[in-house]
């Protein structure tokens, strides 16, 4: 039985229905219908139903009656949805605040299944006895692993291409009053190089790669031609002591968990035990969405 990691604390977000390649979502008091590949079965809810109940449902752009590509399109709002909203999130000590707007590339800024990885972030932390806990967060997007960090009370050196992306995640530090997390605009593979060659260490690393991607000045990144030459970097500046951990996602459809295992274990060979599974949400009806993958450890007393 493959491990499932749903979010469990997450009262601002609801997954409420799926099918028919899209999915009808909760956050906070708005309402999106959003694209979503996997959802391959059928809408447990009828069409109408969706219909009333979305603030907002995202629109595929089109060519010639032929989607162009499942990322891009446009929004179909309703008068009283607003550009940007806040959500919360809490889990022991840690309160969290995000910004969420409609982008056209059908994303809003966060993504709820990775709740449980926060914990798993914040827990790891907070049991450490460093004194100066520094993570590393790569592909970090809108900062809510870089948050959990933080919030546990880690130095957090946050590392993304998009420099836009970084001022959302910095909106995101402010409003959960936070400070203090370092933003770095670069290739994630060229920055894990300068920091190899300076000999700077890292108590936590955070991987969050795409399939495919930019870097600031156009550099290419495909997960499959570069993964293992940046995981083998981070093994060089990963710390290993007690409560030192490595979290890698991966969303390639298609990808078992004992990929990122098996990318763990070649790379890090941990002294402990390596958790890997799906990542996924539930709807309503109990259908479980498959949204990605995980693997991760974290070194033990």
């Amino acid at each position: 039985m493959i491990p499932l990691l749903t979010p469990v604390h997450f009262t601002d977000y609801e997954l409420i229905d799926s099918g028919n390649f899209y999915k009808l979502e909760r956050f906070g008091r708005y309402i999106l219908s959003r694209p979503e590949p996997q959802a391959i079965w059928k809408k447990h809810l009828s069409e109408t139903e969706w219909q009333q109940l979305a603030h907002a449902h995202f629109v595929m752009k089109r060519n010639n009656n032929r989607v162009d590509n499942l990322d891009r399109g446009e929004w179909l709002t309703q008068k009283n949805m607003p550009e940007s909203w806040y959500v919360q999130y809490q889990y022991e000590h840690m309160h969290l605040k995000f910004r969420l707007a409609l982008t056209s590339f059908k994303h809003v800024g966060l993504f709820p299944e990775q709740a449980e990885n926060w914990n798993f972030i914040y827990d790891s932390i907070k049991k450490s006895k460093v004194a100066d806990f520094k993570v590393l967060n790569l592909f970090a997007y809108t900062g809510g692993a870089s948050l959990a960090a933080r919030a546990a009370g880690a130095r957090v050196t946050h590392v993304d291409a998009v420099k836009q992306v970084i001022t959302w995640a910095n909106d995101n530090m402010q409003a959960s009053h936070l400070a203090d997390i370092r933003w770095i605009v670069d290739d994630a593979l060229k920055f894990v190089r300068r920091e190899v060659k300076r000999g700077n260490k890292y108590n936590g690393i955070i991987l969050d790669p795409p399939a495919y991607g930019r870097g600031p000045e156009g550099e290419k990144w495909v997960l499959e031609q570069s993964i293992a030459e940046l995981m083998e970097l981070c093994h060089k500046i990963f710390e290993p002591q007690p409560a030192a951990f490595v979290l890698l996602n991966l969303y390639s459809m298609g990808y078992s968990p004992l990929i990122a295992q098996n990318l763990l274990t070649s790379f890090f060979q941990p002294p402990t035990p390596i958790e890997c599974g799906e990542l996924c949400v539930a709807d309503r009806a109990g259908r479980k969405l498959p949204l990605g993958i995980f693997g991760r450890f974290c070194i033990g007393e």
